[in-house]
């Protein structure tokens, strides 16, 4: 998409307010503007809707989407594809614990940009959700706020996103550690919406002791919040509700991809790695701290695994012989599952 017809676009954005009416139906024609008619800004039925946006580069645009179930402005982060003359599938790729709050995005951390818009597909990724697990929250959390994430990306997002794309409405979704734990939940909670799921290094276990732990560990250790607020106390129905290794029985019939390392050093665990600049201490953490999460999340992953083999639903697993739980990987897992996800999304797998 050129910067101009980018600059259009977010002035189109910006200009009015569309109803979209009950049943979701897309634009047809790129990349958001018919003869003058603003299609770009639209409004889901429960009143979520585009406030604003902004051109970023050439190849993407920040739109800020209101959401009804948690009143605040989500920011997304929206890449074209190469060639906008025809409606195209979308990828919701969704970033790890900080939300895309902070530095740890798949834009600023990977190549994800240019490889995924040469396969000629939207992708959607919002940059909120810090250690929420893209989830909805039973009661709002003192430090981390109103979440109802698996609302907004089941419910509000995609019929924005298809009003606003021009997009076909076939959608798969992706993430990584806690939300390649997410990505589970979130395309089974609305059948249909996806087809494809991508989950690196994610832990596909929340009910049990130990996927309790890294939930714990994700949202009271590292966020600052209270689980008791996400999915009520360790024995609370919601904990086992939210677990897709119990309910593994509705990922059939999704195209799956899920991968992860062992937690011992790789390729990236060095002063050459990514935003490793040299420095011992930020390797010794990674591969400390990111070795043991590795290790964890590889336990979840064989036991998801053999789930599925005793149900009989097909999937494609790599288990990588070391690698820890960092972007270097994930980078690879992202291209190493676009067979997978395009299918999925039926498009070329070139």
């Amino acid at each position: 998409m050129g910067v101009g017809v980018a600059r259009s676009l977010a002035v189109a954005l910006t200009a009015a307010t569309v109803p979209l009416a009950a049943g979701w139906s897309t634009a047809a024609a790129d990349p958001v503007l018919d003869s003058g008619r603003v299609l770009a800004s639209v409004a889901a039925p429960n009143g979520s809707k585009i406030t604003k946006a902004e051109v970023y580069d050439e190849d993407s645009i920040i739109i800020w989407v209101y959401s009804a179930s948690m009143d605040r402005e989500i920011p997304v982060d929206v890449w074209r594809p190469a060639d906008t003359s025809e409606p195209r599938p979308t990828l919701y790729l969704l970033n790890g614990a900080g939300g895309g709050e902070d530095g740890g995005t798949w834009r600023l951390q990977t190549d994800a940009i240019s490889f995924l818009t040469a396969k000629n597909i939207n992708v959607v990724s919002p940059l909120a959700g810090r250690f929420s697990y893209y989830t909805d929250w039973k009661n709002p959390d003192p430090v981390l706020g109103n979440n109802k994430w698996t609302t907004f990306i089941s419910e509000e997002l995609p019929p924005i996103m298809d009003a606003a794309l021009g997009a076909n409405g076939v959608n798969a979704i992706a993430g990584l550690s806690s939300s390649g734990t997410s990505v589970f939940s979130l395309a089974t909670a609305k059948p249909g919406l996806f087809r494809g799921i991508a989950a690196y290094s994610g832990c596909a276990q929340t009910s049990d002791p130990i996927g309790q732990q890294f939930v714990r560990l994700t949202v009271e250790t590292w966020g600052g919040g209270k689980t008791v607020n996400m999915w009520g106390p360790p024995d609370d129905p919601a904990w086992a509700a939210n677990d897709p290794y119990l309910h593994a029985e509705r990922l059939r019939g999704f195209e799956l991809y899920v991968s992860n390392g062992n937690g011992l050093p790789g390729r990236y665990d060095n002063g050459d790695g990514p935003a490793m600049n040299g420095d011992a201490g930020n390797v010794a953490n990674q591969v400390v701290v990111g070795g043991v999460i590795e290790a964890a999340t590889n336990y979840c992953t064989q036991n998801l695994r053999d789930r599925l083999e005793e149900l009989g639903i097909p999937a494609t697993f790599n288990f990588r012989d070391s690698g820890t739980h960092s972007w270097g990987y994930w980078e690879d897992e992202l291209k190493a599952s676009w067979p997978v996800l395009a299918r999925a999304l039926q498009v070329e797998q070139g």
